[in-house]
This record gives C-alpha cells, sequence and structure tokens, in this order.
C-alpha cells in the first residue's frame, strides 16, 4: 500500500492531501518497467555466461566432450600397449634378426625422430582441449612412423632370409657318398704320396673309395657347369656352381646322371663311381671351391655326419697316406 502524503496549509490552518500528478505516475511506472527489464537482461546475460543454468543443446555437447575426453584417454591407453610391443619388436630386431643376417641396426635417432619443418598441427590449435588433441595427434603419427620404419625393416630382413636360405641350401654340406655305401675314407686333403710317381705333392681334395656304380649325390643347390672327361686327371667328372663363390667337383665317375646347365638341389643323384682318368682304384675324388682357391672338404660335412662320424673322418683324412689319384 502506497504511502499519503500531506502537506501544511496555511490558508486553512490544516493539512491537506497531497494528490500525485499523472504525468509524474506514468513516469514512475515507466522507470519501473524499464528498471525491471534491464535488471532481467542483466541476471539472463550473467546466467547465460555461467554453469548454473544450461540449456539441453549445452548439456548435450558437454556430454559429447566429456565423452570425446574418455575416448581420448582410453586410446593415449592402447598407444601406450602399442609402442610397448612395437619397442619389443625394435629390440628383437636390432639385436637378433638384423645380427643373425649380419644387417646394420637401425639407430635409435632414426626410429624416435620427429616431424621437423612447418607446423603441421596448426588447425587443432584455438580450442579448449586444443593441447590434448594435438599431444594424441603427435604421438599417433610417430607411431605411424615407428611402425612405417619397422616394417620396412622386416621387409629387408624377409630379402636377407630368403638370401641366407638360398646360401645354406647352395653351401656344399654334406658328404657325397652315403656312409653305408662307403668302402673307407682313403685319403685326405693336405700333402700325399703320389699313387703312380711316389712322390710327395698336394692332394687337393678328399679320396671316397667306394665299389664302381655307388651313387653320388650334390653335396648343395647349383648348376652343373661341366660334365665331361675334358679335364686332365680327373676322368669323368662333374663340376657345380653353387654360387656365391663356391664350386664343388667330383672325379674318377664311370657314369652321368646329369648334364651341363641343368639344376640340381641337395641330396640329386647326379653320377656314379668309377675308376676313370689318373686313378688307382674304384674311388670319389671330391674338392671344394671357395673364390677360385680349393679349400678342404672336411670343413663342409656338417649337415650329414653326426660327431662320432665326423671325428672318425678327422682322423682318417688327416693321416700322410697315399692318395689314390
Amino acid at each position: 500500500m502506497s504511502k499519503v502524503k500531506y502537506y501544511y496549509d496555511p490558508d486553512t490552518l490544516s493539512y491537506r492531501k497531497i494528490e500525485p500528478k499523472k504525468s509524474r505516475r506514468y513516469r514512475n511506472i515507466a522507470f519501473f518497467v524499464l528498471g525491471s527489464f534491464l535488471f532481467g537482461l542483466f541476471s539472463l546475460i550473467l546466467l547465460l555466461n555461467t554453469n548454473l543454468i544450461n540449456t539441453p543443446k549445452e548439456l548435450s555437447l558437454a556430454r559429447e566432450v566429456n565423452n570425446y575426453e574418455l575416448q581420448f584417454e582410453i586410446l593415449n591407453k592402447k598407444m601406450g600397449q602399442i609402442e610397448e610391443v612395437l619397442a619389443n619388436i625394435e629390440e628383437r630386431d636390432n639385436n637378433i634378426y638384423r645380427l643373425y643376417f649380419e644387417a646394420n641396426p637401425i639407430p635409435e635417432e632414426q626410429r624416435r625422430a620427429g616431424f621437423g619443418g612447418v607446423n603441421r598441427y596448426r588447425s587443432l590449435e584455438g580450442f579448449n582441449n586444443s593441447e590434448m588433441v594435438i599431444g594424441t595427434t603427435k604421438r599417433l603419427d610417430i607411431i605411424k612412423k615407428q611402425m612405417a620404419i619397422q616394417s620396412k625393416s622386416l621387409d629387408e630382413i624377409t630379402i636377407l632370409a630368403a638370401e641366407k636360405e638360398k646360401l645354406l641350401a647352395a653351401i656344399p654340406a654334406i658328404q657325397p657318398l652315403n656312409n653305408e655305401d662307403l668302402t673307407r675314407m682313403a685319403s685326405g686333403y693336405g700333402w700325399r704320396s703320389d699313387p703312380f710317381t711316389k712322390a710327395r705333392k698336394m692332394h687337393w681334395g678328399m679320396d671316397f673309395t667306394a665299389p664302381k656304380g655307388t651313387p653320388i649325390y650334390a653335396t648343395g643347390d647349383g648348376k652343373i657347369t661341366r660334365a665331361d672327361n675334358n679335364s686332365s686327371g680327373y676322368g669323368k667328372h662333374i663340376r657345380i656352381d653353387h654360387g656365391y663363390g663356391y664350386i664343388s667337383l667330383y672325379g674318377h665317375l664311370s657314369q652321368y646322371n646329369v648334364k651341363k646347365g641343368q639344376k640340381v638341389k641337395r641330396g640329386d643323384l647326379i653320377g656314379f663311381v668309377g675308376s676313370t682318368g689318373r686313378s688307382e682304384a674304384p674311388h670319389l675324388h671330391y674338392e671344394v671351391w671357395k673364390d677360385g682357391e680349393r679349400i678342404n672338404p672336411i670343413n663342409f660335412y656338417y649337415g650329414s655326419l653326426t660327431a662320432e662320424e665326423f671325428e672318425n673322418m678327422l682322423k682318417y683324412a688327416n693321416q700322410e697316406n697315399q692318395s689314390l689319384d
């Protein structure tokens, strides 16, 4: 209830009631309405810029942001697991695979190198969670680069492994005659007495005595480069080029089971024992060449002899007896 105001009238010597003018009343009403409007507007702006009241859309967006933050946290944990697995693969790659295949390890600085030059993440700047998004993206890019380097390394290892497999298959690594077919290991590599002149001379291979017609086997993968009797002293003989600088020679054969240009695998039947050429009795004269030099074949039987059999062969091979050719 509004207050009633009075004033003292000296003429009547009494108090008279003050009647407000209509214009003033309207003005007061206008001020009140305007003040109320401004107060309401200010309150609305204040509420909209605080977390006290959110619209349904804002609440939905807030939930989405929280969900994205959770997803980024999960992604970072998964990237941590990937980094651990990748580090383990890199460790084995450098210290086992590349070491075994005699390849240089990949330097750590090459594996961990970042990205220089222009700012790759400028488009991600200026947002509330830019730091988190940029950090995660950088981490993911580094992992992708490390995986690319590792993938390339494993491709190289695969090639080296295939080449190593070819090398291991090519090296003359078995005895050219089966043990059960041998009469004895007659003469080894080294200085021996010549069966015809009795003079002491270098014997460049190993002589295996066996009955005429005993099968002879290729000691490694390769290609037949000769199968003829046109080399002095060897009679009918076969030469296999194994690649990687290795050549094996089989002399004094009775007959061939291969021809020049033919490819053979380790263990393939290539010919038969005989006594052709400069030979005193049926036997196989066997030689191994490496890079143009004749070397001791005794070092190349690891693929077919037991330790005991090799020990016995070594004992007979080292005796300075008479060779058979």
